[in-house]
């Protein structure tokens, strides 16, 4: 695809061009991922594809801002902002320890890393995704326990930062250095209380 940076144009068939391309760029990374290989699985011609997406840049960053807004999306719905502050971090973390494990999180991560050097705006989309919606969202949670008064969080956007950060403890290393691709669910545990116990022994009224 072009190496300028265009404007995303929605048609009758842009679903189907999503779902083509997340297949090829979680299997080929995002430079490997020819605009053939996309055009054949989305089932499209390269024209229907280029007048969707003139930017192959465009196109992965699309991919990633849907599924990271659709995960954080699913989060909010099923997390009780309600419930003791134990359970709303644990069951964030939780969801922020599989993501980050999942095929998908891994590949976006290690694509966007390798990439953002040499394309900024591809770095500055998946960070506007990703990092920045993480903080918008859990401080929707974190704000209601400040307010009651159960937290107290000077610097909300360093404290939601700091959450994020600790759910990649010593798994997300792994999972990424290949070290190890499977991980039960005792080990996503272990790093789940670690994350609420470390986080609350700051953060706790």
């Amino acid at each position: 695809m072009t190496a300028h940076t265009g404007t995303i144009k929605k048609g009758r068939k842009f679903d189907q061009v999503l779902d083509g391309a997340r297949e090829v760029f979680m299997r080929d990374g995002f430079e490997g991922a020819s605009v053939d290989d996309i055009a054949r699985a989305a089932g499209v011609s390269k024209a229907t594809l280029y007048s969707y997406f003139p930017d192959k840049r465009l196109l992965f960053s699309e991919i990633a801002r849907i599924e990271c807004n659709r995960q954080a999306q699913n989060a909010l719905d099923t997390i009780d902002a309600n419930a003791p502050v134990e359970t709303v971090l644990r069951a964030a973390a939780d969801r922020l320890v599989r993501f980050f494990l999942s095929d998908f999180g891994l590949q976006v991560y290690r694509i966007c890393v390798a990439e953002s050097h040499r394309f900024p705006d591809l770095g500055s989309r998946f960070y506007a995704s990703g990092p920045a919606l993480l903080r918008e969202r859990l401080s929707q949670l974190l704000s209601a326990y400040v307010a009651r008064n159960e937290l107290t969080i000077p610097d909300m956007d360093l404290a939601c930062s700091q959450f994020g950060e600790l759910c990649k403890s010593d798994l997300f290393v792994r999972r990424l250095c290949g070290m190890d691709t499977k991980f039960s669910d005792e080990d996503i545990s272990r790093v789940v209380e670690g994350v609420v116990e470390m986080f609350l022994a700051r953060y706790r009224s």
